[in-house]
């Protein structure tokens, strides 16, 4: 007859406290070898037949503990920091790829239109420009959204601003167009081609709120948008 084999019964029986105390007697040096061990101990703060004294060493431990806590923190929010921050730079670079491989106004708006919005992570991407008097043909391509005079500045919040961070707004259908339902966070960005080309916008927009924030970077965006602004320039003159 084979016996079942019991787990339960290999299984070693649990240390007990003595048993504990036994070893650390023989084996003085052991948190001293395990240092790490200090952190996931309860340290009595007082001793028998000392209730006068005041344990500063406990106090000092506790302390210790917390800002060892902290740091840890601090290190796992920088790391996730760093790492988004480099997704983001990496895919701005594929979006400046894909504007400076545009040869005409058509495949730039085209490359708006269609590649930055998943290269960026955002659901919604345009070109727009304010009418001018004069009629340029370069403007009139179908991924391009025409805005009447003054519209920049009315919604980048002034003349003397580049950029605008919506964290939850719906999006201007002046500015995205078919997408602005779509919109519930965006980022407009001047564009300032120069020359004949009247003042544009480089929108961004997203369904997920605050996506854009006041208190993100604006750094990769406004470089993107004056990648994109030299480029109107090479089809714009």
């Amino acid at each position: 007859m084979v016996r079942k084999h019991d787990d339960k019964a290999d299984a070693a029986p649990p240390l007990s406290d003595q048993q504990v105390a036994d070893y650390l007697r023989r084996h003085p040096d052991f948190l001293l070898r395990h240092t790490e061990l200090a952190a996931f101990l309860a340290p009595p703060s007082r001793w028998p037949g000392s209730e006068a004294v005041v344990d500063l060493q406990t106090f000092m431990i506790e302390r210790l503990q917390e800002e060892v806590d902290r740091v840890r923190g601090a290190a796992e929010h920088l790391i996730h920091t760093s790492r988004s921050n480099m997704s983001t730079q990496n895919r701005t670079h594929q979006a400046v790829l894909a504007l400076l491989s545009a040869d005409s106004m058509a495949e730039l708006a085209g490359a708006v239109a269609d590649d930055l919005a998943p290269m960026l992570d955002v659901d919604v991407a345009t070109l727009a420009f304010e009418e001018s008097g004069e009629a340029l043909p370069e403007l009139a391509a179908a991924a391009i959204l025409r805005l009447p005079p003054g519209h920049v500045d009315r919604v980048l919040g002034g003349p003397d601003r580049a950029c605008a961070l919506a964290e939850q707004m719906p999006g201007d259908p002046l500015v995205f167009g078919e997408g602005a339902d779509l919109v519930s966070s965006s980022a407009l960005v001047r564009l300032d081609a120069g020359g004949r080309c009247p003042a544009g916008l480089l929108a961004l927009g997203s369904r997920h709120g605050r996506t854009f924030h006041s208190g993100q970077g604006t750094e990769l965006i406004a470089f993107l948008a004056q990648v994109a602004a030299l480029s109107v320039r090479r089809f714009v003159g």
